[in-house]
């Protein structure tokens, strides 16, 4: 039963996205729900390496960049046809990734993150300052549009909206084969406890190097449709800042769960748009209630969702257990005054 109910809310989401468009009133809503959607794809990378590995990558908004330029630089510059360009953006990110992680997974707990955060910003200064090629400050402009594939065309925000979601889904569904797998078992119980999972045989750094090169692909890829949609690039794209609103989405909807990173990439997107009027002072009401849901829901939206749900599961199990202690006692003591 808990299957079929994961499985129809999974659809009744399905069906959501792909009816918004009907009742979107303009292509900017359009534009901002596809870029929640790229942005929800980067953070399900995130959350492999963090929610499942339980190691804290902050330079993974610089992978974002990377695959982003990639698609640029090869686009504009070289007038490579982008989706062999989208292809380049996802193996330059798998090969970056490999050998960052190799360095950076030696280390464990806050030193880890600090290596990557210090990554990040060397790439971010690469990117601003390597002019001749990333263009610099002045960035990459007349990205092109993904091109058409046969009768389909992704030239208007409708047609790269249900583009970017196709990919979200496929993201989706690749995601949870992996931490439902053999391996994903693997990643959690690298996150648990680095001693239990090499006594249990795993290899820990072939274990955190896969879960470092998977999910910076997922940024990498991200990156490529953030070019293809925005169609114009900065160094900011590079900036801690990206990292620190990709982990606010994974905190707010649920570190280590599925859906947590999409509720809370939709969530906070949402609230930042609806306090687009306050302007400057939108983050005077958007900071308080970030807080509160940290305090409050410490394991976000699903998280906390998930464990009461299971903490009700463990009540009724002892309950059921207690009322059927004294018939069995009854039944014993009856066999024994006969």
């Amino acid at each position: 039963m808990n299957w079929l109910q994961g499985k129809t809310g999974w659809t009744l989401l399905a069906v959501a996205a792909l009816a918004f468009p009907l009742f979107a009133q303009n292509n900017y809503l359009i534009s901002v729900a596809t870029q929640a959607f790229i942005m929800a794809i980067a953070a399900l990378g995130l959350n492999l390496i963090t929610g499942y590995t339980g190691q804290f990558n902050l330079a993974h908004g610089a992978f974002m960049a990377v695959g982003a330029y990639t698609v640029g630089i090869l686009t504009v510059d070289h007038h490579v046809p982008f989706w062999i360009a989208f292809l380049a953006a996802g193996l330059m990110t798998a090969v970056l990734g490999f050998f960052i992680g190799l360095l950076s997974l030696r280390l464990r707990g806050h030193y880890f993150s600090i290596f990557t955060l210090c990554v990040s910003y060397i790439m971010f200064l690469l990117i601003e300052k390597w002019e001749s090629l990333t263009h610099g400050p002045v960035g990459i402009m007349g990205i092109p549009a993904p091109t058409g594939i046969g009768p389909l065309q992704f030239g208007t925000p409708l047609a790269q909206y249900y583009l970017v979601l196709a990919f979200l889904v496929l993201g989706l569904w690749i995601m949870s084969r992996i931490v439902r797998s053999l391996l994903g078992r693997s990643f959690m119980a690298v996150r648990n406890s680095d001693d239990l999972a090499e006594a249990l045989g795993i290899d820990l750094m072939r274990t955190k190097t896969l879960s470092f090169v998977l999910s910076v692909v997922y940024a990498g890829f991200a990156g490529a449709l953030y070019a293809g949609q925005v169609r114009f690039l900065g160094p900011d794209l590079a900036s801690e800042a990206v990292t620190f609103d990709l982990v606010m989405f994974v905190l707010v909807g649920g570190i280590g769960t599925l859906l947590g990173p999409l509720l809370g990439t939709f969530l906070v997107t949402w609230l930042t748009q609806s306090l687009q009027f306050l302007q400057d002072y939108r983050m005077v009401v958007f900071g308080p209630v970030l807080i509160a849901l940290i305090i409050f829901l410490p394991d976000g939206i699903v998280g906390t969702w998930l464990k009461r749900r299971a903490q009700r599961a463990d009540a009724a199990n002892a309950a059921k257990a207690a009322d059927a202690a004294p018939t069995g006692a009854v039944a014993q003591e009856a066999r024994n005054n006969a």
